[in-house]
């Protein structure tokens, strides 16, 4: 028995004494692509820093080994491959050739995360369908809800990554009664009046622009669906009434078109409002024509997106963004599915895009950085669901792995691009 257990000693030092660094691949051999990204947060949290290798095994994660990390990985279900020094040196070597375009990126710290719901102060089932907060709960990520008060406040400035939704920043209750119930929509109407707001426009115009300011001091804002859409058309309407008196008790401005103020907004420019509010169950969904949908409204999508390829060595930003086993993304609905490209500004940088609208792109503000993502599910079929989508059974997602691509964006040191 003593001999035994003195074999099981040596081999395990000898193991301990092999095991150099532990590698997560992220190409086709990762058992579940997205609860890998857990694994890199939760070693960032532990202040932990590690590799992200930009384009090598569909942007891979490189650790020094511990057991604690190896047993993570089994736990979770992780794949995972212990390296040797040498093989540690060689892939760097791999990834350093001049001629290959790949890059290794430090990630420093976790990102302190904060979603904006109104799962904060009501029932607002719909939420639950939100992806991020999926993904964030799949992935085992720590987060924060954060809503109304907590941004007037001034809360923004304890975060540093801001996630919107299916949110609607012109105050018109997402001109729709799909997913907001007047109980929710009294939840609203509630904090307006705790916070002296007349109208619940004026509230969350305020809201839009303390958000921006989040971004312009260093924040970094992702935002997906219709709050993508309506941060930028509420900057634009600062000045301007374009709330119908069904939500406002007050007429739309007849100029209101013509007053907009596209140097305000972050995204978007000389878009058109969708003023008419006599169409459909609560008045017509639809808030411009930046939302623009060319596939079919049904349950089986068959039309896809491309991903963009940048240099990893000379435009890290969007190639850390754009970290995938897959190249097309399988396109999925929303209040707003995706932009028109007619509306995005010039300076915006266009990661992904349809045969005729733009689905992914990245801009700078100040200090910080954002993200518009179009749609509402990358795995759902229609993009109104009241039923929240299983990751269990979607765990190689590549529409979530980007978003999951932009929780850890922060932690890395940051590049300007160069192109």
């Amino acid at each position: 028995m003593a001999k035994k257990l003195l074999v099981l000693c040596l081999l395990l030092n000898a193991w301990q004494s092999f095991a150099n660094s532990i590698l997560i691949p992220m190409d086709d051999n990762q058992s579940n692509h997205l609860k890998a990204y857990g694994i890199a947060y939760q070693h960032l949290q532990a202040n932990i820093e590690l590799d992200w290798l930009i384009n090598y095994r569909g942007g891979s994660f490189l650790f020094d080994y511990t057991p604690t990390l190896q047993k993570e990985c089994l736990i979770r279900g992780v794949a995972f491959e212990v390296l040797s020094s040498a093989n540690v040196q060689a892939i760097k070597r791999e990834i350093s050739d001049p001629d290959v375009n790949m890059e290794m990126v430090r990630l420093f710290k976790a990102a302190k995360i904060a979603v904006y719901s109104p799962v904060k102060i009501s029932l607002s089932n719909f939420e639950d369908t939100d992806a991020v907060l999926l993904a964030l709960k799949y992935a085992e990520i720590p987060f924060e809800v954060i809503y109304d008060e907590e941004i007037i406040r001034g809360d923004l400035a304890k975060y540093d990554w801001l996630h919107l939704h299916h949110e609607d920043f012109t105050g018109q209750f997402g001109k729709n009664m799909r997913r907001m119930s007047p109980a929710d929509m009294k939840a609203q109407e509630d904090i307006a009046r705790r916070l002296n707001y007349r109208k619940i426009s004026s509230l969350k115009l305020d809201v839009a622009k303390m958000i921006k300011m989040f971004c312009m001091g260093g924040g970094y804002l992702f935002a997906m669906c219709s709050g993508a859409e309506t941060l930028d058309i509420a900057l634009s309407a600062e000045n301007t009434d374009i709330v119908s008196s069904r939500f406002d008790g007050d007429d739309i401005d007849a100029q209101a078109q013509s007053k907009l103020d596209f140097d305000k907004t972050l995204a978007f420019h000389n878009f058109n409002l969708s003023l008419n509010d006599n169409e459909g169950y609560y008045g017509s969904m639809s808030f411009s024509d930046i939302n623009v949908w060319s596939g079919r409204f049904d349950d089986e999508i068959t039309s896809y997106f491309n991903l963009f390829e940048f240099s990893a060595k000379w435009d890290v930003i969007p190639a850390m963004l754009c970290q995938n086993h897959e190249h097309l993304i399988r396109e999925f609905m929303g209040q707003t599915s995706s932009f028109n490209k007619k509306t995005v500004k010039p300076n915006v940088l266009v990661m992904g895009e349809g045969r005729e609208s733009d689905r992914y792109i990245y801009g700078e503000l100040g200090l910080g950085q954002w993200v518009f993502y179009g749609g509402h599910d990358p795995e759902g079929r229609r993009g109104f669901h009241r039923i929240p989508t299983d990751l269990n059974l979607f765990p190689h997602s590549p529409g979530y792995r980007l978003i999951l691509n932009n929780v850890l964006f922060p932690s890395a040191k940051k590049k300007k691009r160069k192109t």
